[in-house]
């Protein structure tokens, strides 16, 4: 019996992160509650000496790379610096591949709130997503159908609208999901790119309805410190041009089914993706007589670095509630989504306090803060038990946050 329990100490079960799905979000070291993951320029890794395994970052990733664990003699676990250097994930050493005791989770118990904001399930009725049909040893062509850029010429900002075309490859896609981009050529060590997630900007049925295409919204970034690599490949793709994709990702962050769902929209900027692929499919389906409402706040610096704004504008009024936030026009004052939220908190509150309504946030880490505090001051402000009010929402698949 001693020698027995003496060798489920000696043993561990160590989380580790497959470098050949990761691609490398940040999802998993945002939302580690004790800061077990970090990363370099090359993998995210999982440190032994603090991880408690407490499965906080396995439903939140995009690609599943988080759910890896291998047997090891704990004296033996591997090293940040030995995964730092994997370009794959070390095969189960069978001579430890002994039953380890885990801790028990308790499903019941709620995760605590300042650990994972949101959702880690799909809403009830959203239809079944297809997840990594195409990996990096097997990934997916696509050919480039279109190019447009969506803001100004003489905005700061250069987002492109950039339609990929995959003939007869299946590629199944559900609004919410994300694909991973493979740029081509190698960083300055002489590997290769990592994939870099876009999230999918058209419906299920294609940007162009009938065929097998989706789009992306891209924005170029430009740093000194070599970011931005993908998004400037992406954003000078020409007509015709191949370009390797893998995925596609996410199971959690789509959106409802039941026709009398109502679906409160916020964002910045390239976050609109999701946003646009879900109004767009919502808008094709207008003849079925759904009823369910839908109610958008959307943020960018100008009008003209606003992603979509003509088309957006266009929209019936009685078939999209939108509200615009403008952070730097002449002379005007600076407005947030969470100012213009706080300005229309009647109709916020109403939907808040339907059990139809779903809730979907994307774009840049930074506005999180803001929405979360938003929705919190207008619940209360309304005679809303906010703390029951969000545990329901992200336990029903209510509450989606996707920020980067």
């Amino acid at each position: 019996m001693d020698a027995h329990i003496e060798t489920r100490i000696d043993i561990l079960r160590q989380h580790l992160i497959d470098p050949e799905i990761c691609i490398r979000c940040n999802t998993c070291e945002e939302t580690c509650p004790i800061d077990a993951i970090t990363h370099d320029g090359v993998n995210y890794v999982v440190n032994a000496q603090v991880c408690n395994g407490c499965m906080a970052c396995v439903p939140p990733c995009p690609t599943g790379a988080i759910d890896n664990w291998r047997n090891v003699l704990r004296s033996e676990a591997y090293s940040v610096d030995d995964q730092f250097g994997w370009d794959a994930l070390p095969a189960q050493n069978e001579e430890v591949n002994a039953p380890v005791e885990v801790p028990a989770q308790n499903d019941e118990a709620p995760v605590a709130s300042d650990t994972v904001r949101g959702s880690t399930v799909a809403p009830w009725s959203a239809a079944r997503p297809y997840v990594q049909l195409y990996t990096h040893k097997a990934p997916a062509l696509a050919t480039v159908v279109g190019n447009f850029r969506l803001t100004d010429a003489a905005a700061s900002s250069d987002i492109r609208h950039i339609m990929l075309d995959f003939g007869a490859l299946p590629f199944p896609v559900l609004e919410g999901q994300s694909i991973g981009i493979l740029p081509p050529g190698t960083s300055t060590d002489g590997r290769a790119h990592h994939a870099r997630q876009y999230s999918i900007a058209s419906p299920r049925d294609g940007e162009r309805p009938g065929y097998n295409n989706i789009s992306l919204t891209v924005k170029r970034v430009q740093r000194e410190d070599g970011k931005g690599v993908c998004s400037n490949y992406l954003c000078d793709l020409q007509k015709g041009d191949v370009v390797t994709v893998i995925g596609p990702f996410g199971n959690t962050f789509l959106m409802p089914n039941h026709p009398d769902s109502h679906l409160l929209m916020i964002c910045t900027g390239t976050g609109s993706a999701p946003m646009r692929a879900m109004t767009e499919y919502r808008r094709r389906r207008r003849a079925t007589g759904e009823t369910g409402k839908l109610m958008l706040f959307f943020g960018a610096r100008t009008r003209g670095e606003l992603p979509y704004f003509g088309p957006l504008m266009s929209l019936p009024k009685d078939f999209i509630d939108t509200n615009l936030a403008f952070s730097r026009m002449p002379g005007e004052a600076k407005r947030y989504v969470q100012d213009v939220m706080r300005e229309r908190a009647n109709d916020v509150a109403q939907l808040l306090g339907d059990g139809n309504t779903h809730v979907y946030v994307c774009g840049l880490r930074g506005m999180e803060d803001g929405v979360m505090q938003a929705l919190e001051f207008i619940a209360r402000s309304h005679g809303l038990d906010w703390p029951t009010l969000w545990e329901q929402l992200r336990r029903e698949g209510r509450l989606h946050l996707e920020t980067y």
